[in-house]
């Protein structure tokens, strides 16, 4: 059964692809290879997986501004995740997401959800977004 969340657009923008989501926040400084999309902070749910060309969902970022030079060069690289979901604003995403737009005209679409709709989103399943912040998931073809 697919669900539909509404979403505040931070960074507009359309994707579609599996989620990968978790209730914890990620550091991308030492947590995400750029060169891979995989991420590699062993003590993350996450641990192992990769992110490039899915839909992440995490509730925010753990760490420093470093978040932005890893996340702007896994984009530069092909190896982003197609979106973010996320339940708090984030500069360190918007930062990444903006310059990216800018200097190489590449959208990485970044929605605000709620938490109660965040906890909706579980890995493993077809997602998309679109430019309104609407965020269907379920079986991608069905929808």
């Amino acid at each position: 059964m697919a669900i539909r969340i509404r979403g505040k657009v931070l960074m507009p923008g359309t994707a579609s692809g599996t989620l990968l989501a978790s209730d914890e926040p990620l550091s991308f400084w030492g947590g995400y290879d750029h060169t891979s999309g995989r991420i590699i902070d062993r003590r993350h749910p996450l641990a192992g997986q990769n992110a490039a060309g899915r839909i992440l969902a995490i509730p925010f970022t753990r760490g420093s501004s470093s978040t932005t030079a890893v996340l702007l060069e896994a984009i530069k690289a092909g190896t982003a995740p197609a979106a973010i979901v996320t339940t708090a604003p984030d500069s360190f995403f918007a930062l990444a997401a903006i310059v990216a737009d800018e200097m190489y005209s590449q959208a990485l679409p970044l929605i605000l959800v709620s938490e109660d709709d965040f906890r909706k989103l579980t890995s493993g399943a077809d997602a998309r977004v679109d430019e309104e912040g609407l965020i269907e998931v379920g079986s991608v073809a069905a929808l």
